[in-house]
């Protein structure tokens, strides 16, 4: 389960197949009852892409070839490769065009939602405690799914003993977080994409999410590491333990 921000809603195409996040959304009982024999019923695509049978009568996935106009400005997008707004499913849709799989656009991603804002700087004393805000953010977080019966198996566990221990209070909170941005794949590291939950929703609100984050992946390599997540949010070095392959195993 991620975390409790609430993302734009999702636009559907009429294959099923949404257009950001990938999750299911059927149409009509008609479409239901075609399930067993559309083989796009149950081909699930990634952000950016539809469902669509090839010659062969098998399932693909292909960019979406024009993503719908989008009127609702909270649902548009920036990113950071220049100036644009785009509808959400833009940016996901460019990802697979072959002009787009070159080397220099291989890091562009979303910056945030909404109109365009002057973010601001942040000064060297708010980003020196942003940390400590950060984790009480995502304690209040933790606290806040396990409160809506939204946190379950090892990641309530966290949740619960840090409830118990205040010594445990951000420490169970900082490795949560990680290991639930650590999805695709499994590798304990966050890349940059996987940080957008985290970083595209606040960005607009928040002008130190990014240059905190960016402090965070402290060689640069476009990845963080638990090692770095946990400094970079103040923990000892003994308090950053491995949890995420028992919190994966759920």
């Amino acid at each position: 389960m991620s975390s409790g921000i609430q993302l734009p809603n999702m636009i559907h195409s009429r294959t099923l197949i949404p257009l950001l996040l990938g999750s299911w959304l059927p149409l009509s009982t008609n479409e239901l009852a075609r399930g067993a024999l559309d083989p796009c019923a149950k081909h699930k695509c990634g952000p950016g892409k539809l469902c669509e049978i090839d010659e062969d009568g098998k399932a693909q996935c292909i960019c979406v070839p024009k993503c719908p106009e989008e009127e609702d400005s909270r649902r548009k997008v920036y990113n950071h490769n220049g100036p644009g707004k785009y509808a959400s499913c833009e940016h996901p849709r460019t990802e697979g065009l072959d002009e787009c799989k070159l080397n220099k656009y291989k890091h562009v991603h979303i910056d945030y939602y909404g109109p365009c804002k002057d973010i601001g700087e942040c000064s060297a004393a708010e980003l020196e405690d942003f940390p400590r805000r950060m984790r009480d953010w995502l304690f209040n977080v933790m606290q806040e799914m396990a409160r809506r019966d939204a946190l379950h198996g090892p990641a309530l566990k966290l949740e619960r003993e840090a409830e118990k221990s205040h010594n445990r209070r951000w420490v169970n909170a900082v490795i949560w977080k990680f290991c639930d941005l650590d999805v695709h794949p499994h590798d304990r590291h966050v890349s940059r994409h996987e940080l957008f939950p985290i970083r595209a929703p606040l960005m607009a609100m928040e002008h130190c999410v990014a240059p905190f984050l960016d402090s965070c992946d402290a060689d640069d390599d476009h990845k963080i590491t638990l090692l770095e997540w946990g400094n970079c949010l103040g923990l000892k070095a003994d308090e950053i333990q491995d949890k995420c392959e028992i919190m994966h195993r759920g």
